[in-house]
């Protein structure tokens, strides 16, 4: 049973985290799929459509409460291992969330413990830094490795792809980046090489930069539908339409994740502090000690900016980002506080309803 957990990744850090007397009474899984209401668990042999306790249900407050693609799971198999029950969520190692689209404030769970995320844009007009950054705030913040792939080479010249690199390099000098195409072998082998087995990847980026035709080159044959790039707009389709842990032959696993359109984050000070280490550093020389960047005597940060040691993009995204993490902070605590509010109201509506039965 350990050999076939091990494939899905399990290591003695996972081990570590289950009680004793909970593996004498469950066993333990991974989930690998996430659907509207169920979910799909394996124990390494079998793959198996899985339900929530009712437990978990009730007392789950936010959406970290319910299980993410890559969790770690106590279940209880039955029907001969054709269904199972989810007991228990074990520790997480690291969490991938963002905040949900639109005007909504709350966590969509994206998947947990990932090893290393690849962070995948297109050479073409999809490349873009600042949306390169929001996304190594996300990874750093949850102390996964990053890593930047850069698809299409192959519909550029070498000299604007060496260009893109040296960017991405200028700012963000110690970051892994990887130039391929999905055309070329010797492109998208070059990702597979750093592909070690038993860890677990993560596939990140917008809609149409090539990340399902990837995850069929690097499984050896068209597993998952792609769908073509408009050419009006050279913005992509959504190909993947959910979360799923996938093995390879090489004993890597990688999750693909659908297109993000919009990307937003919630307390995510540690991911910033990492994404712009450069700032925290040159904050350390401020004269105020509180001091917000944003307009105070003595910033170095401004002092950077305007001797053009630091570039202005990053500085006015980093700020951005700052405001919007603080901002939805915010607004999600306050709407945790009237979901509790209500919480209490119905168990006091019912405790009343019961006092007069």
């Amino acid at each position: 049973m350990m050999n076939n957990l091990a494939k899905l990744g399990c290591n003695e850090w996972i081990l570590e985290s289950v009680a004793s007397e909970d593996l004498e009474q469950f066993e333990l899984a991974r989930v690998v799929a996430v659907h509207k209401d169920s979910y799909t668990v394996s124990n390494g042999e079998d793959e198996v459509l899985a339900e929530l306790t009712g437990k978990i249900i009730f007392s789950a407050s936010s959406p970290t409460d319910y299980p993410a693609v890559g969790d770690w799971v106590l279940v209880s198999f039955y029907d001969e291992n054709t269904f199972a029950i989810i007991h228990k969520i074990l520790p997480r190692k690291s969490l991938l969330n963002r905040k949900t689209s639109g005007k909504k404030v709350d966590f969509q769970l994206i998947a947990a413990n990932i090893d290393a995320a690849f962070i995948v844009q297109s050479l073409n007009e999809n490349f873009n830094l600042r949306r390169l950054e929001r996304y190594l705030v996300m990874a750093n913040e949850s102390t996964i490795k990053p890593f930047v792939l850069l698809s299409k080479i192959d519909l550029l010249p070498k000299s604007t792809v060496k260009t893109r690199v040296e960017e991405i390099n200028e700012v963000m000098p110690n970051l892994p980046v990887i130039p391929f195409s999905n055309n070329i072998e010797a492109g998208y082998n070059s990702v597979a090489e750093i592909m070690l087995p038993g860890l677990t990847y993560c596939l990140l980026g917008s809609s149409g930069v090539g990340k399902t035709t990837l995850l069929n080159n690097l499984l050896g044959e068209a597993v998952y539908k792609t769908k073509t790039v408009s050419k009006k707009e050279s913005k992509g389709r959504h190909a993947t339409t959910h979360r799923e842990l996938i093995k390879l032959k090489t004993g890597a696993l990688i999750i693909d994740t659908p297109g993000m359109r919009e990307l937003g984050n919630l307390s995510v000070e540690q991911g910033i502090d990492e994404t712009f280490s450069e700032i925290l550093t040159l904050s350390e020389k401020c004269h105020f000690k509180d001091c917000t960047h944003f307009g105070e005597k003595g910033c170095a940060v401004l002092d950077a900016v305007e001797k053009s040691n630091l570039s202005a993009e990053r500085y006015q995204n980093y700020i951005k980002l700052i405001k919007e993490s603080a901002y939805n902070e915010m607004s999600y605590l306050d709407k945790r506080k009237k979901d509790k509010q209500f919480g209490k109201l119905c168990k006091t509506v019912m405790k009343h309803k019961k006092s007069q039965r």
